[in-house]
Formats: structure tokens, sequence, C-alpha cells
């Protein structure tokens, strides 16, 4: 048997030096695991040296046998706060071999204590102690910081798309349109009509207008000069006691020189064509109708004046709301046409050979100066008060004169109906025989179209509106009235 192993003279211990303690390092003042180990070996019992093995993390290499044992160097997980840390060497407790008592290394002096970082204190089980001097902690290798707060799984968009309205479930919750701008067709109208995009003012309502009621059509402009459209106008269709077809149309001009010219010329457009197209089925005759409907249309203007003005359209005249009236009724044997003021009617045939002619004479200064034989009518239309009217339909009109024609043409064409911001660029009959497309009795419309676009191509110096209304071949012997 061999001779039982001399137990070692204990040495004075040295002072302890605190240090950061590593995951699966040694603890200071402790046998090492390797020296457990042998312990066992022979047969003496350490009980703390097992609880150490088992503790630790990651074994030690073994030296070999009667080399003397240095702890190895603590694993760190994390990386120190100094950039170059020194090796550490604590002195540990004599190993136990066989042949005796190992030599120790030289006790190192002490250091400065390293208080453990926060992410090993954890690890560990202990509370990280304040430090008076904090050094700056490197960042993970993988460079994300651990202090970001937590991002959301989606982001929203940069911008939103401005073809899409915003806010369209707030003006469909309010009840307001989103209609867009027609210039950028991107941004939403507000209310006072600006695009919120561009700044864009937006065109009103009655600055265009275009209406098709079969056979007959009519286009309505504010023209290049003016703020806004004082003309207006009404189509209809009915029949008459016997089934055969009627139209009718009405157009009206307000006078700019009155107050609010475009609620006179819209009520009277409205109240003729309600009345005309009320009394031509009863069997009333056109021409009559044309009369009471000229008379319902100045009742309406007149109604206008004594009613308060809506907020923000007092004027500083203050003159009676006023405007000129032009319509016509056809029929398959009959045309009627009524005015008052210097709107006019023209009668264009299909066929070109034929002449065509004005159905109207103007309410005007120039027109009493030819009529009188005073001027000839090239230097009335000259004068700078050619366009004074000398009726109209309104309560401060003098007298009120309706003036209706009829007649009987024997061949199909078109009447043109329209204000002054027309005749102004194509005057005399032949004038608007030429500008009126050969089509016009098959597509009115376009023919409208067309009729205004020659009035802004001549520099659009005043609202622009026209009706087309064809007229069909008369039945055989028919002649004028």
């Amino acid at each position: 048997m061999p001779a039982p192993a001399r137990q070692a003279q204990p040495q004075p211990a040295a002072p302890q030096q605190p240090q950061a303690p590593a995951r699966g390092g040694a603890v200071q003042g402790q046998p090492q695991p390797q020296a457990a180990a042998q312990a066992a070996a022979q047969g003496q019992p350490q009980p703390q040296a097992h609880a150490q093995a088992r503790a630790a993390v990651q074994p030690q290499p073994h030296a070999a046998e009667g080399s003397p044992r240095r702890p190895q160097a603590a694993v760190q997980s994390q990386p120190q706060a100094q950039p170059h840390p020194e090796p550490r060497t604590q002195p540990t407790a004599p190993a136990q071999t066989a042949d005796g008592p190992q030599p120790q290394p030289a006790a190192q002096p002490a250091r400065q204590p390293q208080p453990p970082a926060p992410a090993q204190a954890a690890v560990q089980g202990q509370q990280p102690q304040p430090q008076e001097h904090a050094q700056p902690q490197p960042q993970p290798a993988s460079g994300v910081r651990l202090d970001r707060p937590a991002e959301p799984d989606e982001y929203p968009l940069q911008a939103p798309d401005p073809r899409v309205p915003a806010d369209t479930d707030d003006a469909d919750a309010s009840g307001e349109g989103t209609a867009v701008c027609v210039a950028c067709r991107a941004g939403r109208v507000d209310s006072d009509g600006y695009c919120e995009n561009c700044g864009h003012a937006q065109p009103r309502e009655r600055d265009h207008m275009e209406q098709e009621s079969g056979p007959i059509a009519a286009v309505s402009d504010r023209g290049l000069r003016h703020h806004r459209n004082e003309d207006a106008f009404a189509l209809g269709r009915t029949a008459l006691p016997d089934g055969s077809p009627a139209l009718a149309a009405v157009v009206c001009d307000g006078v700019s020189s009155a107050t609010r010219p475009d609620e006179a010329s819209l009520a009277a457009s409205r109240a003729a064509s309600e009345s005309l197209l009320a009394a031509l089925p009863r069997g009333t005759h056109p021409q009559q109708a044309m009369h009471d409907a000229i008379v319902a249309a100045a009742q309406a203007v007149d109604a206008i004046a004594g009613e308060p003005a809506p907020e923000g359209r007092h004027s500083a005249h203050q003159n009676a709301p006023a405007c000129t009236f032009v319509g016509a009724v056809v029929t398959p044997g009959l045309l009627v046409v009524g005015w008052v003021g210097d709107s006019r009617a023209y009668w264009v045939p299909v066929d070109r050979g034929a002449p065509a002619a004005r159905l109207t004479e103007d309410d005007s200064w120039a027109a009493q100066m030819v009529s009188a034989g005073l001027m000839s009518e090239a230097e009335a239309y000259a004068d700078e008060r050619a366009h004074a009217i000398t009726g109209w339909l309104g309560a401060d009109a003098y007298e009120l004169e309706p003036h209706t024609a009829s007649f009987k043409p024997d061949r199909p064409g078109v009447v043109v109906v329209c204000t002054d911001g027309l005749w102004n660029y194509a005057e005399t009959a032949r004038e608007m025989a030429d500008a009126v497309p050969l089509d016009a009795a098959v597509r009115p419309l376009h023919s409208a179209r067309v009729l205004v676009g020659h009035a802004l191509d001549g520099g659009g110096h005043d609202n622009v509106t026209v009706a087309v209304l064809p007229f069909p071949a008369a039945p055989q012997g028919a002649g004028s009235a």
C-alpha cells in the first residue's frame, strides 16, 4: 500500500484581491476542479471540490503529472471594459500530490478592484456596483443598440398618394363632395372654389354649360374677359294636341350694368321655358305661347328686384336686375321667334346655296339710328353707343314690348338662337351661315360647340351662348308667313 500523503503545512493566506468573476471561472481562495479530482483519487473526501467541479461551465485542461498547476484564464463571454486586460493570477491552495506539496507561484501585486460588468453581474446573481468614473462600454459585434425602443412591424407610407383625395372618409361623413382640380387633376377643391394642391381657381358651374335634348342642343361659356357667365338658356320638348313634336329654346343675356344680371337671366329663361311647355300641349298657338312666355319671363325678373340680395351680392349702383330675351319654337310646319333686347335668331338652310336670314331686329341704339335713316348700318354699329339697348326685361324697363314673328320655311335648315357674344363675331346672316357646320341639322351639339369656339377664337370679349334647333322639311306647297 502506498504511504499516506503528507498534509501540506498551512500557509498564510494572501490578501484577497476582488476582481470581476467570469462565467465558469475559478472562485478566489478555493481549490480548482483538477485538484479536487486528484484528491478524490487518493481517497480524501472533498465535498467543496465536487461542488466546484459541477459548477464549472467549461472544464480546464489537465496539466502533466508533477508539473506546477496554474489557474487558467477565465473565459469571458462579454467584452471587458479594459481594451487590453492583463492576465490575472490568484494564489490557490497547494495541490496535493503523492510526492508532496507543489511550489506556489509568487503572489502578484494587488491591483485596483474592477467592478463586474452589468451583464456579467446579472448572470452570476450579483448586483451591479455604481462606478465613479464610468468607462464607455463597447458595442456588441452585431452593431445593434440594445437601448433602442421596439420598432413597429409595419411603417406608414412616406407621403400620401397625391392622386387620391385626402380625408375621403371625413368628406363622406360630412356629406361634402370631393371634386378634383381641373388643372392639376390631383388636389381637392375647397369650399371657396380653389384647389388645395395648386391653388387654381375652379370654374363655376355656369362658366361652361352644355345640354342636348333630343334634336336640339345649347352651349354657354363665360368667355375670355368676364369674371362670370351672366348668360342662361333653357331647352324643352313637348307635343302639340295632334301629337306632332314641338321644340323650344330660350336664351337670355344678363345686362352687366344692372344688379345681379346672372340671376335675372336664369330666372327669365326658366320661367319662359315652363310657360311654353305648358301652353303648347293645350293647343295655344305657338306665336301666342311665345308672347305669354316673354311676359312670364319679365315677371320673374321683376320679382327678383323685390327680393333681398344674397350676402356679398350688393352693388353700388343698385339698378334693378335686367336681361335680354330671345326664343324659338319649332313645329313640323311653323317657326316662331320672340325677343326683347339685342339677342338674335338666325335661319341657316341646309342647302347653303339658299340665302340665310336674320329673324330678329335689335332693341338697340344702332338699330334705331338705322331704322330712322340717320345712319347706315355700318356707321351705326361702328359707334361706341351701338350696343346700348333700348329694350330689356326688368323692373325699370320703360315699357315691355314683346316682339314675336312666325315663319314657314320651304326647306330644311337650322335655327341659331344666340346672344351678342356670338353674333359680334358673325354679324350678318352670311357670316353666321359660314360659321355654322354643314351637318348642324344632325349634330346640333357639335355645331353649338363650334360656334362658341368661333367666338372665343375671335376674342371672347363677352359671354357666349348659342342654341341650335333643326327645322324639318315643310310639306309641299308651304311658303313663308
